[in-house]
C-alpha cells in the first residue's frame, strides 16, 4: 500500500496514541482502589467519567476539527494528554483524580475524532486515485490502533513494578513525542480541506436518517463488543473458576487483529460492498454468541470448557474486522460537504450513548438468574437487530 505521508502520519499517530493510552488506563483501576482507597463504586463512577469525558464529547472535538482544522486540535488534546497524565501521576485524592481522569478523556475528545476524519477523507481520496478500496486504509489504521493496544499494557507492566507515577509520567512523555512529531511534521493546511465557518450542522445531522441508522447499528455492534469485557469473564469465570485465562482470550482477539485484518479487509474488499461487509461482520458476531448459548446447557467445565469461549471470542474479532473499518468507510458517504469531523465525531458518541443504555440492560440480564442459555441468545439477537436498522444503500 503506497500511501500518502500524511497517511502514513496519521496511521502511526493512532499507534502511538493507542501506546500512550494503554500503558496506564489498564492499570488505573487497581491504581485508585488500593493507593488511592477508593470504594468500589466510586472507582467505577471514575471509570464512567472517563469514558464519558471521551466517548461523549468525540462531536465536539470533531465539529471544532471542521471548524479549525485538525492541526490546532490535535496538537491541543496532545497538550492536554499531557497534563492529564502528569496531574494523574501525582492526584492523591478523589477530587484530583476526576479532574485528571476528566482531562485525559477530554483530550481524546479532541484528537481523536480529528485524527479519525481525516484519516476517512484521505483513504477516499487514495480510493479515487486508484490506490485500491479505503476499507485497506481504514483497516491498517485498525491494525496501528490494535497493536498500540498490545504493546502499552506490556509497556505499563513493566514501568509498574517501579510505581504507578512512572506509568503515568511514561505515559504523558509518548505523547510529548507525538506533540513534538505532530507540532513538526503535520501540514498547516491539508489540500482539498476546506474550514466550516458557519455554524451549525447538528440539525441536519439529526435529521439525517441514514446516517443515524449506520450510528445505531454501529452502537449495536460496540454493545456487542463490549461484552467481551462483561459476559465473557462471567463464563471463563464460571468454566475455570478464576479469570486468568481472560487475558489470553484478550491476546488472541489482539493477535488475530493484528495479523489478519488485511488480509480480510483485502479478501471482502474485492468482493463485497460495504453494507453487505457490515452484514457479514454482524452474522459472524451473532454465530459467536450462538455457540455459547448452545453450550451453557452441557456445564463444560476447565480447559473444555473454555472452547465455547474461545470460539466466541474468535468469531466476534472477525466480524469486527469487516465491521468496525468498513463504519468508519462509510461515513465519508453520508455526511455533510465539509462536516465529517462532525460526523465521526457523532458515530462515536451516538454509539457510545447506546452501549451506555445497553451495558446497564446486559447487567441486569446476566443477573437474573435465567437458565443460562437466555443471556447469550438475547446478545445473539443484537447484532441481528443491527442488521435490519443499517442503511438499504451504501
Amino acid at each position: 500500500m503506497r500511501l500518502s505521508a500524511l497517511l502514513r502520519l496519521l496511521i502511526l499517530t493512532q499507534l502511538a496514541f493507542n501506546v500512550g493510552f494503554f500503558a496506564v488506563l489498564p492499570f488505573l483501576s487497581e491504581h485508585l482502589g488500593q493507593a488511592i482507597g477508593m470504594a468500589g463504586w466510586l472507582v467505577g463512577f471514575v471509570l464512567g467519567l472517563r469514558t464519558f469525558s471521551q466517548q461523549g464529547l468525540f462531536v465536539v472535538g470533531g465539529a471544532l476539527a471542521d471548524r479549525y482544522g485538525i492541526r490546532p486540535v490535535v496538537l491541543a488534546g496532545c497538550a492536554l494528554r499531557i497534563a492529564g497524565f502528569a496531574w494523574l501521576g501525582y492526584a492523591d485524592s478523589t477530587a484530583t483524580v476526576i479532574g485528571a481522569v476528566l482531562l485525559i478523556g477530554f483530550a481524546a475528545a479532541l484528537f481523536s475524532p480529528a485524527v479519525e476524519s481525516e484519516v476517512a477523507r484521505q483513504a477516499v481520496v487514495w480510493e479515487e486515485q486508484g490506490g485500491g478500496s479505503r476499507t485497506r486504509v481504514l483497516a491498517l489504521f485498525t491494525v496501528a490502533g490494535q497493536a498500540g493496544a498490545f504493546v502499552g499494557p506490556l509497556l505499563g507492566g513493566l514501568l509498574l513494578s517501579v510505581d504507578f507515577r512512572v506509568v503515568c509520567l511514561a505515559g504523558a512523555g509518548i505523547f510529548v513525542l507525538v506533540l513534538a512529531g505532530h507540532a513538526w511534521l503535520l501540514p498547516q493546511h491539508i489540500p482539498g480541506r476546506e474550514r466550516i465557518r458557519a455554524k451549525g450542522g447538528v440539525r441536519t445531522l439529526l435529521r439525517n436518517r441514514r446516517f443515524l441508522a449506520l450510528c445505531s447499528a454501529y452502537g449495536a455492534y460496540l454493545l456487542a463488543y463490549n461484552q467481551l469485557y462483561l459476559a465473557l469473564p462471567d463464563e471463563v469465570e464460571r468454566a475455570t473458576g478464576s479469570q486468568t485465562a481472560l487475558a489470553w482470550l484478550f491476546a488472541l482477539s489482539s493477535l488475530l487483529v493484528v495479523t489478519a485484518q488485511l488480509p480480510v479487509t483485502r479478501w471482502v474488499g474485492d468482493r463485497l460492498a460495504l453494507r453487505r461487509s457490515m452484514v457479514v461482520g454482524m452474522l459472524l458476531i451473532s454465530a459467536g454468541f450462538a455457540v455459547v448459548a448452545l453450550a451453557r446447557p452441557a456445564a463444560w467445565t476447565g480447559t473444555v470448557g473454555l472452547l465455547p469461549a474461545a470460539g466466541f471470542v474468535v468469531l466476534l474479532t472477525f466480524g469486527q474486522m469487516l465491521v468496525a473499518p468498513v463504519a468508519r468507510a462509510w461515513v465519508p458517504d453520508l455526511a455533510e460537504e465539509g462536516r465529517l469531523g462532525l460526523y465521526t465525531g457523532a458515530l462515536s458518541s451516538v454509539s457510545g450513548l447506546i452501549v451506555l443504555v445497553g451495558s446497564s440492560l446486559t447487567g441486569t440480564l446476566l443477573d437474573t438468574g435465567l437458565p443460562a442459555a437466555v443471556p447469550w441468545l438475547v446478545l445473539a439477537a443484537v447484532p441481528l437487530a443491527a442488521i435490519a436498522v443499517l442503511p438499504r444503500r451504501a
